[in-house]
């Protein structure tokens, strides 16, 4: 397939699915509705429901969504791994071992009060909520926490593998670093003395997007598009790696400057994704393999597909959640799990046939 035909086609499913998202909730729009809506801004009782709540749990979505898909295709590529995804390196358990020690600690409540009070101290107020230190501030800090741990974790395993570009090194560690991030975040879950606090890590952890804001949206675009740019200046070197390391260091190619591309560009989407919505299995490995074959497996081609693909995906997973019946919303991760593990098996199965 062409790839202006994939674009057209994907672009398509994504205003789509953007749309249907919006219109979707406690009161259903019609889309005569929503434009009207949109035209009056947040005006109303309605608008304020869509520009406030709706609107932004969508462009996250969509952000969240793309950043694991096109990391996950980005991994795939380079370790030459049908089944790598964020997990491979550490990144989301990192960032998830990150936002549920702010939660422990209790920081979070902690650095938005000292903030306001800082700021008011000075006459800049008017900044408190910027920076998370009105009320809810810990919406702000339990994400930075995850960024940061996402990028100790990145750190960690860079260190592990030294100056080498190995790619089963490389692997190793992030199993490693991974491994060691599961247990210090069942560690802090286990110490919690606070069930409340306990609840509140259990339910993050299960991946929402539930009660999002601008503010996470901000929070997440700038370490999105630096991520993207990123992944997007190696696609030549994985189109290269896939004919060999050999094959690509004779093309002119760095070795250790596509893995250090690699994995910060992986490290920037997936650590902003997981800080922001929790932990969301399986979309970086789905999403990939169902759009290979419309690019002929051309690792550069299969970023930017991949990255419309996974927000179509975790949007249809947003709205399913919604349209559950249940007490309770069902969390995005568990949905995501629930479809991608069958996914994943076969996959599996597929693997093993073509190796006997």
């Amino acid at each position: 397939m062409k790839s202006w035909t994939l674009y057209l086609i994907l672009g398509s499913v994504l205003l789509l699915s953007a749309t249907v998202s919006v219109c979707i909730g406690t009161v259903n729009l019609t889309p005569g509705q929503l434009v009207q809506v949109l035209l009056s801004g947040d005006q109303t009782p309605l608008g304020v429901v869509v520009w406030q709540l709706r609107m932004p749990r969508m462009v996250l979505a969509i952000l969240v969504g793309a950043s694991l898909a096109m990391s996950g295709a980005a991994l795939q590529g380079y370790t030459r791994n049908p089944l790598a995804d964020a997990g491979l390196l550490g990144i989301s358990s990192g960032a998830a071992l990150g936002a549920v020690c702010m939660f422990y600690t209790g920081f979070s409540e902690s650095a938005s009060r000292f903030l306001a009070s800082f700021l008011n101290s000075i006459g800049c107020g008017q900044f408190i909520d910027w920076f998370g230190g009105g009320a809810g501030g810990e919406n702000f800090w339990v994400p930075m926490g995850g960024l940061a741990g996402a990028f100790i974790a990145l750190l960690i395993v860079i260190l592990l593998v030294g100056p080498t570009t190995n790619i089963p090194t490389l692997i190793l560690a992030g199993v490693a670093v991974s491994s060691l991030a599961g247990a210090l975040t069942a560690l802090v879950l286990n110490l919690s003395p606070n069930p409340y606090a306990g609840m509140q890590i259990i339910s993050w952890l299960l991946g929402s997007l539930t009660d999002r804001s601008w503010q996470e949206v901000q929070l997440c675009r700038p370490f999105f598009i630096a991520g993207v740019v990123i992944l997007m200046m190696a696609r030549r070197g994985l189109l290269a790696l896939s004919l060999g390391e050999e094959v690509t260091a004779s093309l002119g190619f760095s070795l250790k400057k596509l893995r250090w591309l690699i994995v910060i560009g992986c490290t920037l989407l997936v650590g902003s994704a997981t800080a922001v919505a929790g932990s969301i299995a399986f979309v970086g490995i789905v999403v990939p393999h169902l759009l290979r074959p419309f690019v002929k497996s051309d690792p550069a081609r299969l970023l930017m597909p991949s990255a419309l693909g996974g927000a179509c995906i975790l949007l249809w997973a947003d709205i399913g959640v919604r349209l559950i019946p249940a007490e309770q919303e069902l969390k995005l991760g568990v949905l995501t799990a629930l479809v991608g593990t069958p996914f994943f098996l076969a996959l599996l199965l597929k693997l093993r046939r073509s190796y006997t």
